[in-house]
């Protein structure tokens, strides 16, 4: 930045001074005018005018910048010390009453006193004489580096005259070089041009300049490369347009059609022949228009363009058109699956009203229950029965409603949603559908996946499913639609009421032997290089397996197991055994380890001690047994519930506890029996969270088999919950949980009585071998069982004779 000084004395610098004259002072804005420099004024002001106006045959004044060039009145202390005495030459009256003034600067000034200040400025001044250089090799360096660098900007520069390379050429005075370069370089600040004409030396102001012409060389070429780079990008784009331009009048001429125009046409054609609804063609068409409009090179071409194709392509009327066979379906789901009866009941009862009704609606099924009972491959195997395409859509862990109902086109990469791309991957406008994992769809900012599943599973508003992307309707009606989950729990209930739920429960020991034997054996032997000849399952290992490898309710975990056998004797092939494999226990334990599940004793030896009873759970991986156990000692009638157990199983203690305190006489017990005590239920496996209220009976169980010093029955195990009067109440899951009793080597089960019902439905003469079941009213009805020699006492008999105790031995 230039130095700004002030009108007060300073000491002036080691330069030699002329005589002091008393001159005018001109100030002007963002101009600075050089010795020998000709430089024409406009001058509006009106002390300026008065000032022009006033010289007499001496025009010299001194013309001088101001610090600030925004004043309209500048006074003495706005403006610089140092200017430039000049002489004027030439005055013109302007017809807006200003002055048109040609100056020539004559030398440097210093302003040191103002001896007037209206109606203009009078100001002594002495002349600054410039201090000779000394000379050297280095100083004509850098006074030629300048010539040289101001002729390559003159020379670049379309606004500078080629005049003034060669007047610069032949400047042979330093001072006088760097006065006429700063005067004709338009690019140099005023703030530049003044530091250059305050310098006191020759030599520092070659410097500056050298400097500032060194800068501009580097913008003009940086200018002058992007000038190239855009008319080659210009030139390029113009020779693309007349090229095109030719080729279309050529094609015109010889009665051709251009690339654009027959992708056009093709586009065209496919919108004629994909069979849309009028109101969809007619939109289709209108696009159309406006591709065809449009310039290849235009933005929105390739977005128009994919939207008319994702119209075009979609199967509008296409379906699958095959002939329902009922028998060929059945055939096909048994061949598939093993039982699973209810599903495929469904299943044949719309394909039977989907004959009678060709244009029903499709029905929108949820298969319910744990992983590994085979919900997925069933709707591929219903697709195969009908005869259709089939999609599957993975719902798990989607947040994006975006992902349902697709993007809106404005947005960049915009796509539809998943189910119009399964629609155009199917190719026909019915195919199964199936969207897995339906209870793990998440939701965050981005919106809401399960509330835009609501338009989708809903026949009487599919029917105009309306994309984001296309934004026209489309018609899902006929789609089947089927829904996969573990659990039910985290479906939303407007969800769960367009669907209809079919429970898909465990398979018992007898099932999963059937199906290993029929699917997985055979499966796993062909994935793993082998044959049949070289490996044999029999049925002893088979179950060994399931019993002692396996605890679930699917069979995925007992195909790996299998799919392990078979690996290890795909190895022993490889190294040179090529002997038939029979799978025995022994082969078990030396491809898998020890036995990992211990069914048969674990029940047995928990319960020998009084305080323990064996309860069911059911769990979203099927059912499972639980055992409850119960403790006392000295104190105050404390109760102490641990387990990680929720609400509602902690309630389910207190009304166990509430009803044996309410029956302690019954019981043989004392009315304050809890006044020294203190008792303390755990449920193991703490690291695991429970609850529900099906515990309700065996905690029960458990405080009078403690405070009775009994042991409970072995091998039982119960489920049921309780009230505060001592009924049993009916519970659910009961064949995954008497599946996990069976499983565990349980002997007899305790059921309420009303669930005899599920029992009778659910459960086959097959899986109910060697299990007694007993169904219970009241909780005088299970202590029978479970506590036989508390239940003998005749006052605990129950109440009513209509709530007895129901047998059913199998």
């Amino acid at each position: 930045m230039a130095s700004k000084s002030t009108p007060e004395p300073q000491e002036a610098p080691e330069r030699n001074s002329g005589a002091v004259r008393t001159i005018p002072v001109l100030p002007v804005r963002d101009t600075v005018l050089f010795p020998h420099a000709v430089l024409p004024l406009t001058v509006g002001r009106e002390s300026s005018i008065q000032l022009i106006e006033s010289l007499g045959e001496e025009r010299s004044i001194v013309v001088a910048a101001q610090l600030d060039p925004r004043l309209d009145a500048p006074k003495p202390g706005d403006l610089h010390t140092v200017g430039t005495l000049a002489t004027v030459h030439k005055i013109v009256r302007m017809p807006n009453q200003s002055r048109f003034v040609f100056t020539e600067g004559v030398a440097r000034v210093r302003l040191l006193r103002f001896a007037q200040a209206e109606p203009f400025m009078v100001a002594e001044v002495e002349t600054l004489e410039d201090l000779a250089p000394q000379p050297s090799s280095g100083f004509e360096a850098l006074v030629r580096n300048v010539v040289e660098q101001f002729q390559q900007i003159v020379a670049e520069s379309p606004t500078l005259s080629d005049e003034l390379r060669t007047i610069a050429s032949n400047i042979e005075d330093p001072g006088r070089l760097v006065d006429f370069v700063a005067s004709s370089l338009p690019f140099l600040t005023t703030d530049d041009k003044q530091q250059l004409l305050e310098a006191p030396s020759v030599a520092e102001r070659l410097e500056q300049l050298n400097k500032l012409l060194a800068k501009e060389n580097e913008v003009q070429q940086l200018r002058a490369k992007i000038q190239t780079e855009v008319q080659d990008q210009v030139q390029q784009s113009q020779r693309d347009y007349y090229l095109r331009e030719q080729l279309k009048a050529i094609q015109k001429e010889l009665g051709e059609q251009d690339e654009g125009q027959r992708d056009v046409e093709d586009l065209r054609q496919r919108i004629e022949a994909a069979g849309m609804p009028e109101d969809v063609k007619k939109e289709a068409l209108k696009e159309l228009g406006r591709l065809q409009r449009m310039s290849p090179m235009a933005a929105d071409y390739g977005l128009t363009r994919n939207y008319i194709e994702w119209l075009a392509v979609l199967p509008w009327n296409k379906s699958s058109g095959s002939k329902i066979d009922i028998n060929l379906a059945r055939q096909i789901l048994d061949e598939d699956h093993y039982e699973l009866k209810k599903v495929k009941d469904r299943i044949l009862d719309y394909l039977s009203v989907l004959e009678l009704k060709p244009d029903m609606k499709g029905p929108i099924l949820c298969f319910v229950g744990p992983p590994g009972v085979g919900k997925t491959s069933l709707g591929r195997s219903i697709a195969r029965a009908l005869g259709r395409k089939f999609q599957r859509v993975s719902l798990g862990g989607m947040h994006d409603e975006a992902e349902i109902r697709g993007h809106r086109r404005t947005y960049i990469g915009a796509l539809p949603g998943q189910i119009i791309q399964s629609i155009r991957r199917a190719e026909t406008n019915d195919p199964v559908i199936m969207l897995d994992e339906v209870d793990k769809l998440g939701r965050d900012f981005r919106g809401d996946p399960a509330s835009a599943l609501l338009e989708t599973l809903d026949p009487e508003q599919n029917n105009t499913f309306r994309d984001n992307y296309l934004d026209v309707p489309f018609d899902l009606s006929k789609v089947l639609f089927i829904c996969t989950a573990n659990m039910l729990d985290t479906v939303p209930p407007p969800l769960q009421d367009r669907m209809e739920i079919i429970p898909l429960q465990g398979y018992s020991e007898e099932e999963k032997v059937h199906i290993a034997n029929r699917y997985l054996i055979p499966r796993q032997i062909k994935q793993n290089g082998i044959t049949a000849e070289q490996i044999e399952f029999p049925e002893d290992a088979v179950r060994f397996i399931i019993r002692h490898y396996t605890r679930e309710a699917g069979v995925r975990k007992l195909e790996q197991t299998i799919g392990t056998v078979c690996r290890k004797q795909a190895r022993r092939v490889v190294e040179g055994h090529t002997e038939k494999l029979a799978v025995t226990r022994e082969t078990l334990k030396e491809f898998l380890g020890g036995i990992q599940v211990r069914v048969e004793t674990e029940v047995a030896e928990r319960v020998k001690r009084p305080g323990v009873a064996v309860g069911l759970a059911w769990t979203p991986a099927g059912g499972d047994i639980l055992f409850i156990e119960a403790n006392k000692m000295k104190g105050k009638g404390g109760f102490t519930m641990t387990g990680q157990i929720g609400e509602v199983m902690q309630e389910s203690m207190q009304a166990a506890l509430t009803w044996v305190r309410s029956n302690a006489a019954r019981l043989g017990l004392a009315e304050d029996f809890t006044k020294e005590l203190d008792i303390h239920i755990h449920v193991p496996a703490g690291a695991i969270p429970k609850d529900g209220p099906s515990a309700g009976v065996t905690m029960a169980t458990v405080l009078v088999s403690l405070l009775t010093d009994t042991p409970v029955l072995p091998l039982t195990a119960m489920t049921g919950e309780i009230t505060l009067s001592g009924n049993v109440l009916p519970v659910g899951g009961i064949k995954e949980k008497f599946l996990a009793a069976r499983r565990a080597g349980v002997e007899n089960i305790i059921l309420p009585a009303e669930n005899q019902q599920n029992v009778e439905e659910d459960l086959t003469a097959e899986m109910m071998e060697g299990v007694q079941v007993h169904y219970a009213r009241q909780i005088e009805d299970v202590l029978a069982v479970a506590l036989p020699m508390v239940a003998a006492r005749p006052q605990l008999r129950p109440v009513a004779p209509t709530q007895t105790l129901g047998v059913a031995a199998a």
